[in-house]
């Protein structure tokens, strides 16, 4: 090993999710599901190499780095939500309106029926530099 890969990792972004306090537990679960799965979807440097246990059983890869998960109020979602759209920073949505729908193509039209203001935010995923995630979830809690 060189002395290079023995150090901790560092990384120049951050993954984080910013859940709605008054969520039920299984809807904060199927939130940072779907949100991560856009940063994944859409940023394939975010995601690491394949594993492998040691009968050679292969299995997925996950993301390179840690995701935090944090948690704010429904009026707080609002203020992060505008931070992100003033920083240009990359994020997906979940609203209230997807617990209602089924697929896919529902989840978009919900979406896509609600101007950006009156959203009603359950969840948000951002990915960017670190710097300026700290400062659009400046305020959040860390989840429990």
């Amino acid at each position: 090993m060189d002395s290079e890969n023995d150090g901790p990792v560092r990384f120049e972004t951050k993954i984080a999710v910013l859940l709605r306090d008054d969520l039920a537990g299984w809807q904060r679960l199927n939130v940072t599901a779907f949100l991560v799965s856009g940063i994944a979807g859409t940023r394939p440097e975010v995601v690491g190499e394949p594993y492998e246990d040691a009968d050679g059983t292969r299995y997925l890869p996950m993301f390179r780095q840690p995701v935090l998960v944090f948690e704010g109020s429904k009026e707080f979602m609002a203020v992060a939500h505008q931070r992100a759209l003033s920083r240009e920073l990359e994020h997906s949505v979940f609203t209230h309106d997807l617990f209602a729908t089924g697929n896919d193509r529902d989840n978009r039209a919900a979406v896509r029926a609600v101007a950006r203001d009156e959203l009603d935010l359950v969840g948000i995923a951002l990915y960017g530099p670190k710097n300026a995630v700290d400062k659009t979830l400046k305020g959040a809690r860390m989840h429990p």
